[in-house]
């Protein structure tokens, strides 16, 4: 759901003795989107930093406020989300995608989302995420806080040896994708959604774009999620 599995990486011919601290292609991408004339960086960069979980945990507009604006700017809600296929995993192309996901360099994810808090009839009129329900968030994030959630950022960065435990396989069960046709993270990775198809997952029985759903599809469109699912688990 949200995210296409592009699966493992590849491994190329001859990296036997290939070194955990070779330079990565993601690397050059973060140094790029830095230079660019309005410097930025990967949201996925910043969530493995140290400073993220109190950026948004101690967020300076309140943490219901925090969340609140998180949901509405990667949601349908939010008319900017207009997602399409990009044509490169560079700096230039990954930059217009909208900022929480290339944010500027200097801002947190607090700071990123706050020009986007909606009004208030907006917030009163919410189906999907009425703001009692928004709540029980609220007051589990002021317990626990985002780490936990934030290290498996940390913990996507495989090494070498993992890299070669792992190239080559497959998603051999069969298989479902669905996400919200306002969702950008479809396109986040560019190629990443025809290689689910086309080569990760072996018996992919439906791809489905919901429209009236950005990232939080199973909240947005729930009772069409909920039957996409149930005839999945049918077939």
């Amino acid at each position: 759901m949200s995210a296409p599995f592009t699966g493992p990486a590849e491994l190329p011919f001859d990296t036997a003795i290939e070194s955990d601290t070779n330079p990565s292609a993601e690397y050059d991408l973060y140094v790029e989107l830095a230079k660019l004339s309005r410097p930025r960086k990967h949201y996925q960069q910043y969530y493995r930093t140290r400073e993220a979980n109190e950026n948004m945990w101690q967020a300076s507009q309140g943490l219901h406020d925090f969340l609140r604006a998180y949901f509405h700017f990667k949601s349908a809600d939010w008319e900017g989300n207009q997602p399409h296929r990009l044509s490169a995993r560079t700096a230039e192309a990954m930059a217009q995608m909208p900022t929480y996901y290339i944010m500027n360099l200097n801002q947190g994810m607090a700071e990123t989302v706050t020009p986007y808090m909606p009004s208030e009839a907006d917030i009163e009129n919410n189906q999907w995420l009425p703001d009692a329900e928004l709540q029980v968030y609220t007051d589990e994030y002021e317990r626990i806080g985002f780490q936990g959630g934030l290290n498996w950022y940390r913990a996507s960065i495989l090494g070498a040896s993992q890299k070669r435990l792992f190239a080559g396989k497959r998603i051999e069960q069969p298989s479902l994708f669905v996400s919200g046709a306002s969702d950008w993270g479809v396109y986040q990775n560019p190629g990443a959604f025809e290689r689910m198809q086309n080569q990760v997952c072996s018996d992919l029985r439906g791809v489905h774009l919901l429209e009236g759903a950005g990232h939080w599809v199973q909240q947005e469109q729930s009772e069409k999620t909920a039957r996409l699912l149930v005839e999945f688990f049918k077939s």
